[in-house]
């Protein structure tokens, strides 16, 4: 993997099924993507686009092919050694917000840094700062189910700010938005993407998102197509 390359996908197939009913979803695909670049992925239903952004991120595995993410080859690593890769330099952003329902705003961004092995006090400092800036300075001590569909996502755009990751997956991070806060949380990538270099890489149906991409790669028939 070129050093420049935050990363590096080659020749990855994916495969689910056996026999009559083997069905393939990746058939070859080829990505290299550069530090602080923003990449929409786009594509119909179906096509394999949360399939191949689970394997890019190391929450998945393709069948064949090699997968380099942040100078690691995820195929030579197991669960455990991904795990860490992903705690220290990952964030993951999903439409269905995946908060921990049991835990307060402040506890779900706390969760990363806690597992990282950083100190309670400092995490829980840096988490309120997080959510204060984020525009939840008022909804802390709030419950998943306390807080609107737009104040839910900003506490998970928190916690995957939380140790400022290198690289930023989300999957259709204003998919179950109305238009104006889609517009608030899409801003809030791009803000991260700009003021600390962050690696975007969006799975969207959303094309005012994806035009603000400076790539868009749309997955026909297996394979990713660069569009203009």
């Amino acid at each position: 993997m070129s050093a420049k390359n935050i990363l590096e996908v080659h020749h990855l197939i994916k495969r689910v099924g056996q026999g009559e009913h083997e069905l393939t979803i990746l058939q070859g695909v080829e990505l290299i993507v550069e530090p602080g670049q923003t990449i929409a992925l786009i594509g119909e239903s179906g096509s394999g686009k949360s399939t191949l952004l689970g394997i890019i991120a190391g929450l998945d595995d393709g069948t064949s092919g090699s997968v380099s993410l942040l100078g690691q080859e995820l195929t030579q690593m197991d669960e455990e050694q991904r795990a860490r890769l992903r705690a220290q330099s990952v964030g993951f952003v999903f439409q269905s917000f995946m908060l921990i329902p049991t835990l307060n705003a402040i506890e779900n961004v706390q969760l990363p840094s806690l597992l990282r092995g950083e100190p309670e006090s400092s995490s829980q400092q840096h988490a309120v700062s997080l959510l204060t800036e984020l525009g939840l300075g008022n909804r802390l001590k709030h419950m998943p189910a306390q807080l609107s569909g737009g104040e839910q996502q900003r506490v998970a755009l928190a916690r995957a700010f939380n140790g400022r990751p290198e690289i930023l997956f989300a999957d259709e991070p204003t998919g179950n938005l109305d238009r104006q806060t889609g517009d608030k949380i899409a801003d809030l990538l791009f803000s991260m993407n700009k003021e600390h270099g962050t690696t975007l890489i969006l799975v969207t149906h959303d094309h005012e998102l994806a035009a603000r991409c400076q790539r868009r790669l749309r997955l026909v028939d297996g394979l990713l197509r660069e569009e203009a």
